[in-house]
């Protein structure tokens, strides 16, 4: 099989290029990159209506949920801290539909920072807004604009482990977290304060949510191992082949009734 085609989600935000100003479909290069060089086909995902979802999903061979601005807290029934982003409803309500998508079809997943939320919200979770009220420090965020490193511990026995070991340092720049764990998804990393920083989704053939932003590293091989698991899901059937707004199939019926 050759490379498969990874989904990822981008937002629409105001660009400039030249004397030009518009909407655009905007997503950092490194999530682009990192796939590219893990041997998947990367395309930007821009936020689209339902109905456009299951042809993305069935044209897919994995899905990278990416990280962003904070989840809407509305979608897990709490009203928002001082301290947590002005929602993007029109991002929240695709990626959520297309999260459930990706679950439903099986369809192999990584979901990094706000993706990870995301995935927890779909799932019937729900997120601390803000760490420090609750660990009393800014250790998870200490710089507002870099990524720090820091250290977690991981099950040696889930996906993530057999992929990254029992231990890794990674980089991550994070004001909120898990607190309640959404149905079906398994906690399998976590820092020495008990902040959640990887789950699973039980059952699933890949289905993997990160706190921290692997993008940001060398350490390339859970992008890898997306790729890998993406390799392995069944290609859509070829569409039949249309010239002249006909089918070659209609084509020849024509020509034989000339």
């Amino acid at each position: 099989m050759g490379r498969p085609i990874i989904g990822i989600t981008g937002e629409l935000e105001a660009a400039r290029w030249g004397n030009w100003i518009r909407e655009a479909v905007v997503s950092p290069v490194s999530y682009a990159r990192a796939v590219e060089r893990s041997g998947g086909t990367p395309v930007i995902l821009p936020p689209v209506p339902a109905t456009s979802v299951p042809v993305l999903i069935a044209g897919l061979g994995g899905l990278l949920l990416t990280g962003g601005r904070d989840v809407d807290p509305s979608l897990y029934d709490e009203a928002p801290h001082d301290q947590t982003d002005i929602p993007d409803h029109r991002r929240d309500r695709f990626e959520l539909i297309l999260t459930r998508a990706a679950i439903e079809a099986d369809l192999p997943f990584l979901a990094i920072g706000r993706g990870m939320h995301i995935l927890n919200v779909a799932r019937g979770g729900t997120l601390i807004q803000h760490l420090p009220d609750r660990l009393g420090s800014e250790s998870h965020k200490p710089d507002p604009v870099k990524m720090t490193i820091h250290d977690v511990q991981i099950s040696a026995a889930s996906k993530v482990g057999r992929v990254l070991g029992a231990a890794a340092q990674v980089p991550a720049a994070h004001h909120q977290a898990i607190d309640r764990i959404g149905g079906g998804l398994l906690t399998v990393a976590w820092t020495p304060d008990q902040v959640v920083e990887a789950v699973e989704l039980q059952g699933h053939r890949f289905g993997i949510g990160v706190q921290w932003h692997p993008e940001e590293s060398d350490d390339a091989r859970i992008f890898e191992a997306l790729v890998a698991a993406a390799k392995t899901v069944p290609a859509p059937p070829p569409a039949a082949e249309v010239t002249g707004g006909r089918s070659k199939r209609a084509s020849k019926r024509h020509a034989a009734r000339s």
